[in-house]
């Protein structure tokens, strides 16, 4: 029998893109900016994935810290690098092909990320992949994850139930939140969080490389849901 799933939506940072280093680099930034230590780069990526003024206050852990003045060094220096062109963004191993796949597929794809939608289209836009995805829902639209309204818009933009629905993640959030909106959680094992950590919050399977994502993504379609 013929899957149904039809819409799969994709996190951005630790899956389709290793944006670990200017992350790390603009944290730094914005530490350094207000006084206060950095921090390890293994801490920060624990809360890649959460909305921006979220993962700074986690990170911060001080009562006083002047997140909102945080956020706005962590923003300047992020468009310093994009406008100087050294932004490091790069396209994890396979992903073009594997998004051209299933675009010219039967395939409807998405985007649920905890950056800005103008972090997003940029992104997309250097990369050429802007004309890929029917749907792109960001923190700055919704509320960030794990809440499931980013995956409940993108369904509603799709006409997409939660039962046609994969969210492709590489956090623990991305796993939390599709398991909120009743949907399919599928993990990656090249990004951010262990596997290990991925299948406690929720995924039904952790898929080592790229390839093995488009595998099971057919997979879905010929063996059914």
């Amino acid at each position: 029998m013929a899957s149904t799933v039809k819409l799969a939506v994709f996190d951005c940072d630790g899956t389709l893109v290793d944006s670990q280093h200017a992350i790390n680099s603009c944290m730094t930034d914005a530490f350094v900016h207000v006084g206060l230590v950095p921090p390890a780069i293994s801490h920060v990526r624990r809360v890649v994935g959460l909305p921006l003024a979220q993962a700074i206050e986690i990170l911060a852990d001080a009562e006083n810290a002047p997140i909102p003045d945080m956020v706005e060094a962590y923003s300047i220096s992020w468009q310093r690098m994009r406008h100087g062109g050294k932004l490091d963004e790069p396209l994890f191993d396979g992903t073009r092909e594997l998004l051209t796949g299933l675009h010219t597929g039967d395939w409807t794809l998405g985007v649920a990320t905890g950056k800005s939608m103008r972090g997003l289209e940029a992104t997309l836009a250097h990369h050429a992949l802007d004309g890929f995805f029917s749907t792109l829902q960001t923190a700055d639209r919704a509320r960030g994850k794990p809440h499931p309204e980013m995956l409940e818009f993108a369904m509603a933009e799709t006409a997409a139930t939660p039962d046609e629905t994969v969210m492709i993640g590489d956090t623990t959030y991305d796993m939390e939140m599709a398991v909120n909106a009743g949907v399919r959680a599928l993990g990656v094992a090249w990004g951010y969080h262990a596997p290990e950590d991925l299948r406690a919050a929720g995924a039904v399977e952790v898929v080592e490389t790229v390839a093995d994502l488009g595998r099971y993504l057919r997979n879905l379609k010929e063996q059914g849901s």
